[in-house]
């Protein structure tokens, strides 16, 4: 009788847990919208962007369809227009909205999106407190995907609407400026990896994608990463030297996207009298030379690491010398929304490893070794991506704190600059 007494006060606390998770997560979405008009929300300003009002109906969306739709007989569906409107790409649940079209749905509009939140909101309440536990073990991992998936979404919400900003010629400001007193980069240095036989993939207790695991072995050989990311004033070297003019830095396709797009500089400078000048989510500013550079392309940084004379790192090079890093630094959390020069202290040498800048690296985003996809449409979440993208690694300015692992693997296609990305140098040792 005690050992039954226990394991259902364990499940109770695990409940209770999910509940109060569940609540914060989508409160956070909802406080990241609340700096919008319903305008704001509604524009898409390119393909890639989705409005803010989709990204909060679509993780909405996600728990209705693959919790309460399966779990609870007696769900009522809010409106059955919206399992078409606000599906993103899984195909197993059917036709969906054209993605570059999701900026002509002036209806719903943000009221009733909100009403959509609320319903879904009370009624996985309602499901966390009372589905059978036999339920709750099927539940209980997908509530925490969902989670996580909306914490993503949340990162793209930041993302997104700076792109629209961005676009206006009012230049909007997102939020107000947070002051900071200016600081000079950090000497760059260089820490060194004896490499041999590693593991690298999520292998413990917590939370991760399908696509960190399984963990596994490789081999590496010596190396050595640069002690912080590269910075607006090195990168800025690399403009004025005539690095966007010089096809011998870039990759093939890389120099044809720099001709085809006209690229002069990384997305959001400004060429001004003063110099440059970049739009951030607080408004535009001057440049400044410490900060990590952002908004660079995989071509941009692999053309950078040439021009420097040095490489980008392996993702299982990033992976194993962030082993055993403290997952903090400049994320979501700080509500900064933007990079800033010496965050995080050196362990090990190394600096801003979490935080600031997602870092491109030389890697393929590809399947480890013996990964297998979940069936269903769950499996779409990651395996069906695994063609045409690069590996980033280690978090950004906009990325939730309690979202990030050292084992992380985002990805996005070559040519991607919208995203907080930008780099650290590599050399063989």
């Amino acid at each position: 009788m005690i050992e039954i007494n226990a394991q259902q006060e364990a499940r109770d606390t695990d409940r209770a847990a999910a509940a109060r998770r569940f609540a914060a997560v989508r409160r956070e979405s909802e406080q990241l919208a609340s700096r919008l008009t319903p305008e704001d929300q509604s524009i898409q300003s390119m393909p890639d962007v989705s409005p803010t009002k989709w990204h909060l109906a679509h993780t909405t969306w996600f728990f209705e369809t693959f919790i309460l739709g399966r779990f609870d007989p007696g769900y009522r569906v809010f409106d059955p227009a919206f399992h078409y409107l606000f599906n993103s790409y899984y195909e197993a649940e059917g036709p969906r909205h054209p993605r570059p079209q999701r900026g002509l749905l002036s209806r719903p509009s943000c009221a009733d999106v909100a009403a959509y939140r609320g319903h879904v909101d009370a009624a996985l309440g309602r499901l966390i407190a009372g589905a059978p536990a036999e339920s709750w073990v099927e539940i209980a991992p997908l509530v925490e995907l969902g989670l996580h998936h909306e914490q993503q979404h949340q990162e793209l919400i930041l993302m997104d609407i700076k792109h629209v900003f961005s676009l206006n010629p009012l230049l909007p400001a997102y939020q107000p400026p947070r002051r900071r007193t200016a600081a000079n980069a950090a000497p760059l240095e260089w820490i060194e990896f004896a490499g041999g036989l590693v593991e690298i993939g999520h292998g413990g207790a917590g939370f991760a994608f399908d696509n960190e695991e399984p963990r596994h072995r490789l081999w590496l050989e010596p190396y050595r990463l640069a002690s912080r990311p590269v910075t607006c004033g090195e990168f800025a070297e690399f403009v004025a030297a005539g690095g966007y003019r010089d096809p011998e830095c870039w990759l093939s396709d890389g120099w044809a996207t720099v001709q085809a797009q006209g690229w002069e500089a990384p997305l959001y400078w400004r060429a001004a009298d003063e110099g440059w000048r970049i739009f951030t989510l607080s408004g535009e500013k001057r440049l400044d030379p410490a900060e990590p550079v952002v908004h660079v392309s995989f071509y941009e940084a692999d053309a950078y690491a040439k021009w420097a004379g040095k490489r980008l790192p392996t993702e299982a090079e990033w992976e194993h010398a962030a082993a055993g890093l403290a997952l903090a630094g400049n994320l979501g959390d700080s509500r900064r929304y933007h990079p800033i020069a010496e965050v995080n202290g050196g362990e090990g040498g190394l600096r801003q490893m979490i935080g600031d800048v997602w870092e491109w690296t030389a890697s393929p985003y590809t399947p480890y070794p013996r990964f297998r996809a979940a069936s269903g449409a769950i499996g779409e979440y990651n395996g069906k991506f695994m063609s045409n993208q690069m590996v980033l690694r280690g978090g950004a300015a906009v990325t939730p704190a309690d979202h990030i692992r050292t084992t992380y693997r985002n990805f996005f296609p070559s040519a991607a600059r919208w995203a907080f990305s930008g780099m650290r140098l590599a050399e063989d040792a």
